[in-house]
């Protein structure tokens, strides 16, 4: 199949309505595989999936680098979208806190430019909202660079509403990136509505519920030490057994309707909206295959209706992130 597009924001951004999540090829789930992650990569492009998300701080600047090797002869192919915002060292290694001042923003983007083996970035995220910066700065930073050329549009992620005000009154935000599935839908009541007011499209990670909504995940500490699960505190102790109940109906729903779970939760994001682009990860082609075939299922009023009372806003037991990575959302 070739995936339609959809348009982010009111600039123009055409993209792929399914993306692909770049991070687990670097880092976080278990050993980074190269060749099977350029396999996904290029299988990607085939099939249509053209939206490839990645950001300087994925891998110690591993994941950028990886993208530059594996789309070279095709970069015209993709649309490329990066992140910037941490305080990093020379070979990517994290130095703590964040670091979005305006000089800053223009030096990491040439490291970008050069590991991506690119002369623009079609897609330029604030990683997290620095505290010690206005977003002023930082947006008119990035707009200087897209009068340069080296950017094309411009996105925040996780960012809260006024952030998200006082950006785009300086340079148009085109897309939000941030987490969002039938399982975390903490969007729904202020943040999608503002979106859809300013003309800003959704980029919505972690799709798949952290893995959740497709059943087949384990406890913490079944998973190495190197694995980002061990430490999620959603797949520890009370919460995974809340969690993996939650998902129950999307597996009964997806057995019914001849799909798998991973699917239907899919299929429940490109429903809500033309403006939401999900973004998957994964670095293996079977799963990719798999969640690009989501785009064909048609969920009927009634079953959206059922998942969604299932799992109402709220549903997810434990907190998104450590109490380190909750204090960097803005909200």
């Amino acid at each position: 199949m070739n995936l339609p597009q959809r348009t982010l924001g009111r600039q123009g951004l055409a993209v792929s309505a399914i993306g692909l999540g770049c991070m687990g090829m670097s880092q976080s789930y278990g050993p980074a595989d190269e060749a099977e992650s350029i396999a996904t990569l290029h299988r990607a492009i085939e099939l249509g999936c053209t939206f490839l998300d990645t950001a300087e701080v994925y891998g110690a600047h591993a994941n950028e680098a990886l993208l530059g090797r594996a789309l070279k002869g095709r970069r015209e192919t993709v649309t490329l979208a990066t992140k910037f915002g941490f305080n990093l060292g020379p070979n990517g290694e994290r130095l703590g806190g964040m670091n979005s001042r305006p000089d800053h923003i223009r030096e990491v983007v040439e490291g970008m430019l050069r590991r991506l083996q690119t002369d623009h970035i079609d897609l330029l995220y604030q990683h997290r909202v620095d505290p010690a910066v206005p977003i002023e700065d930082v947006a008119g930073a990035v707009g200087e660079l897209v009068r340069a050329g080296k950017v094309r549009f411009f996105g925040l992620s996780e960012a809260g509403a006024a952030i998200i005000r006082r950006a785009h009154a300086v340079h148009p935000v085109t897309a939000l990136q941030s987490e969002y599935s039938l399982w975390e839908r903490n969007l729904e009541a202020e943040i999608i509505p503002l979106l859809r007011e300013l003309g800003i499209g959704l980029v919505a990670f972690s799709p798949l519920g952290r893995g959740f909504l497709t059943g087949a995940v384990k406890r913490a500490e079944e998973y190495p030490e190197s694995d980002f699960r061990r430490t999620d505190p959603r797949y520890q102790g009370a919460n995974f057994d809340a969690n993996m109940k939650a998902a129950d109906v999307v597996r009964a729903l997806a057995q019914a309707i001849g799909a798998t779970p991973g699917q239907v939760a899919i299929a429940w994001l490109l429903h809500k909206g033309p403006d939401i682009v999900p973004i998957p990860g994964t670095k293996r082609v079977a799963y990719l295959e798999e969640n690009v075939a989501a785009a064909s299922i048609a969920l009927s009023a009634a079953q959206r209706q059922t998942l969604e009372e299932a799992l109402p806003p709220g549903s997810a037991a434990g907190p998104r992130y450590s109490p380190a990575g909750m204090a960097m959302i803005d909200r």
